[in-house]
């Protein structure tokens, strides 16, 4: 017998029957809802979806699902493990980077003005406060601290640099990826975070896509950087829409003040749900059980398996990338003159992706200046996002898509 429509007389919802599958492993949505799955030989970006969680993590993620909590008793457990595990003295579990950076922003602010959360950003525009960032560091994440309501001070060389503190500055912020191995004349680490403590400003450095090497989870924070974020999604393989705040203590919990559930705060909607929040406490236990050198052989592996299948093709070459900060891991570089081959790499890339099962090769492919070494006559594969057999099926589309014009 039935109460409130819906729900049995002792007051639980029944469950329909769209919720109550058939198939234990439960129902793929994909399929329902017509959305293609593919194979990620890109790497871990937004618009693909990031990385694929491991199987811990899975089951974290699933069992956290079951239970409700008060989430200000897991924001502040999750923070304290996760800070024990990663070496620094505070952590956050954010929604991904982006939030990480609008987070410490708004920490830097409380911090420097004695601010509530419900001053910022209004307080922020009025008393004209500023974050340093060299030219060269500038990208399109400034926006995560420009709703804090500060302005950006570009800076370009080093007496710049030194020139440009204020008693508005709030934070300095570094784009790892950006050099000073990327780019030339970029102020290095070392030296753009001690003019910053000669000045009492704290640093936070962007190290999003930084992992691996897995050490970089703590490197940072032992050199002194007041806080660091990292994407939860890309090499950590935790839930796509978290990340990590890392740091000092005092500003991780101003970041956890500005953060949501807070109605009034800058972070109100930068929600991280409970799932996610035990999602990157298994990511972090799952990538301190990792090593680097076996993680790379076995991206070095899947590399070789495609070369492997693409031998005999005419004028073809390849070689391996591994970028110096961001995305560290080998990348297959594929060599070839179009002109010979009778398809040019961007026409590959078309054509693995519009086949079944559907193939995303990196973004480089046939472009010039986006990785070291690939032009408009190379296609670049990323393999560290490929499941078991899937560099199998990556090799044989690719040896199709280019022997295509030969057949």
């Amino acid at each position: 017998m039935l109460g409130i429509a819906g729900m049995s007389a002792a007051g639980a919802f029944l469950p329909s029957a769209a919720a109550t599958p058939a198939d234990p492993a439960g129902v793929d949505y994909y399929d329902i809802l017509g959305v293609s799955k593919i194979i990620n030989a890109a790497g871990t970006y937004t618009y693909l979806t990031a990385s694929v969680m491991p199987p811990s993590v899975q089951q974290a993620v699933a069992l956290a699902a079951h239970h409700p909590v008060r989430l200000k008793d897991l924001q502040h457990a999750s923070g304290e493990y996760i800070a024990r595990r990663l070496r620094c003295e505070g952590a956050v579990v954010t929604s991904g980077a982006s939030a990480a950076l609008t987070l410490a922003t708004a920490a830097c602010i409380a911090a420097k003005g004695n601010l509530s959360c419900a001053e910022i950003p209004e307080q922020a525009r009025t008393r004209s406060y500023e974050v340093i960032v060299q030219k060269k560091h500038r990208y399109e994440y400034d926006h995560a601290m420009l709703i804090c309501g500060v302005s950006i001070r570009e800076v370009d060389r080093l007496d710049d640099y030194k020139r440009s503190f204020s008693d508005r500055t709030i934070m300095t912020n570094y784009f790892n990826a950006a050099g000073p191995e990327a780019e030339p004349d970029v102020i290095d680490r070392a030296t753009w975070l001690a003019i910053a403590h000669e000045h009492n400003v704290p640093c936070h450095l962007d190290a999003a896509a930084d992992v691996p090497p897995i050490s970089n989870l703590w490197n940072y924070t032992a050199m002194g950087f007041d806080l660091v974020c990292f994407s939860g999604g890309k090499g950590l393989r935790g839930p796509q829409n978290a990340g990590l705040l890392l740091g000092n203590k005092k500003l991780t919990d101003l970041a956890l003040a500005n953060d949501s559930p807070v109605s009034d705060a800058v972070g109100r909607g930068m929600k991280v749900a409970k799932e996610q929040m035990v999602g990157m406490v298994a990511s972090v236990d799952w990538i301190l059980d990792q090593n680097d050198d076996a993680l790379q052989a076995e991206c070095m592996r899947r590399v070789d398996r495609i070369r492997a299948a693409l031998t005999g093709i005419p004028s073809l070459t390849t070689s391996i990338n591994v970028p110096p900060v961001a995305n560290r891991v080998p990348h297959l570089l594929i060599h070839y003159d179009p002109a010979t081959v009778g398809i040019k790499p961007l026409e590959v890339a078309d054509l693995l992706r519009v086949q079944s099962p559907s193939i995303e090769l990196n973004p480089a492919t046939g472009v010039t200046g986006r990785i070291e070494g690939a032009d408009q006559n190379t296609v670049v594969v990323g393999v560290w996002m490929l499941e078991p057999g899937e560099d199998a099926l990556v090799a044989n589309a690719l040896r199709r898509a280019l022997l295509r014009s030969q057949t």
